[in-house]
């Protein structure tokens, strides 16, 4: 048996280092890069656990590794600044959230297009929201809410996760269609947010049915009215926000996959097969909807044409509102 060449060795131990790697995926080629998916977002947060979610079968999906980066800060500004000037080659994508079409209308200042300068590829899901108050609120309902904040005007305050956020925007929303006057306390988070809305230092807010389910059901939060325009599986006795007197309350938290613009057609068919595939697969499907999603995707055109549709409703809630930062 002859020894194997220097050149021989060094390829099959990468070829070994690679399989050992990720195993169990289709891998690509040797030489082809993973899929970096950039998320502007903090780890932990609800689009950061539903992109981790699904990541293994777009891996599968895709037969490419997927690594995923956060780049938090400034509302997601700062990790889709790195996205839109990536490599416009589909080695690199990114996961953004509501966030995306609310900045421009709340900061003065951002170094990218937020529709121009990106491609969609799919909304991935959406997860609803739903009003809640401290137990030591005297309201069961919106409409009692409503009569409650009229008549002691200026004493209520309702807690965000950080001005400009989709929950301080979802409450804002209730606070301008209502015509209340209930101070707002913005929070860095949603963690540090529940902790004082069920300590009863907040005594409402619009938060995620998520993490806030098992605190409904246990009596240590009181739930008034889903965000959605129909009632969610998971908490089906409690009506929408729209059913109690506001017929224009809508608002869910979606999540989207987006890459740099100029990506060329086929990559992005090839990236949208991969998600539509990916989601094909029962493990990703049953760990979305764990995570409190509901599975939406959209074709690449729709999904555009969604965003704009979004970026135009959330700039009048932000007017409303009187939401601004430097």
């Amino acid at each position: 048996m002859h020894a194997l060449s220097s050149t021989t060795r060094r390829c099959a131990l990468a070829l070994g280092a690679a399989a050992l790697a990720a195993p169990g995926l289709a891998l690509a080629q040797l030489g082809d890069k993973p899929l970096r998916i950039i998320l502007p977002l903090s780890a932990g947060s609800g689009a950061d656990g539903a992109i981790r979610a699904i990541s293994s079968s777009l891996s599968k999906a895709l037969g490419q590794p997927v690594v995923i980066e956060n780049l938090p800060g400034a509302g997601g500004i700062t990790g889709t600044t790195q996205l839109v000037r990536a490599p416009k080659d589909g080695s690199v994508i990114g996961v953004v959230s509501n966030n995306h079409v609310v900045n421009p209308s709340v900061y003065k200042n951002i170094p990218f297009d937020s529709i121009e300068d990106i491609t969609p590829i799919t909304i991935i899901g959406a997860t609803p929201f739903v009003l809640v108050v401290h137990p030591s609120v005297p309201a069961k309902n919106v409409k009692e809410l409503i009569a409650l904040a009229k008549a002691k005007p200026g004493v209520l305050n309702y807690g965000s996760s950080g001005n400009g956020t989709i929950l301080h925007l979802g409450a804002a929303m209730f606070v301008d269609q209502a015509q209340l006057d209930i101070k707002h306390i913005p929070y860095k988070g949603m963690g540090p947010l529940m902790n004082d809305i069920l300590g009863g230092q907040v005594q409402l807010g619009v938060v995620a049915v998520a993490p806030a389910a098992a605190h409904i059901k246990a009596g240590a939060l009181r739930a008034l009215g889903v965000s959605t325009a129909t009632r969610v599986p998971t908490l089906p006795d409690v009506p929408t926000i729209a059913e109690q007197g506001l017929p224009r309350y809508e608002l869910d938290g979606w999540i989207a996959a987006v890459a740099p613009a100029g990506i060329p057609k086929a990559e992005l068919v090839r990236l949208h097969s991969g998600f539509k595939n990916a989601l094909a697969m029962p493990e990703a499907r049953d760990a979305l909807i764990a995570q409190g999603y509901e599975i939406r995707l959209t074709a690449p055109e729709t999904s555009t044409a969604f965003m704009r549709s979004e970026l135009a409703r959330m700039a009048q809630v932000v007017k409303n509102a009187n939401v601004s930062m430097d």
